[in-house]
């Protein structure tokens, strides 16, 4: 197969798995570049280059966020948990509780 995240054959997928696959990939990605980004701003002691790195890691910041809100749009149960708990200032675990009716 010609991605190693593809594990059935292309053939076999619907164009909304597909296309998931791609978004999923993507953000992924992007994530990965922040993280990279980040750490590079920390073990760097030139100001203006480490300045650089973090505006770069909020570039990747804004695609991850952009990919995220594609994905909430086009998969309803993404669109029901990233709704339940984005956004909120409970504590994490008891939406969590609440979601699931164990309180």
């Amino acid at each position: 197969m010609s991605s190693e995240g593809i594990h059935v054959p292309y053939e076999k997928l619907s164009k909304h798995t597909l296309h998931m696959h791609y978004a999923i990939t993507s953000l992924k990605e992007e994530l990965e570049a922040i993280d990279w980004y980040r750490q590079r701003a920390d073990d760097m002691p030139d100001k203006k280059l480490k300045a650089i790195l973090l505006h770069n890691a909020g570039e990747e910041i804004e695609h991850a966020s952009m990919l995220l809100e594609w994905i909430r749009r086009n998969d309803p149960r993404f669109n029901k948990e990233l709704r339940e708990y984005l956004f909120t200032k409970k504590p994490i675990t008891e939406l969590e509780g609440k979601a699931t009716g164990r309180k």
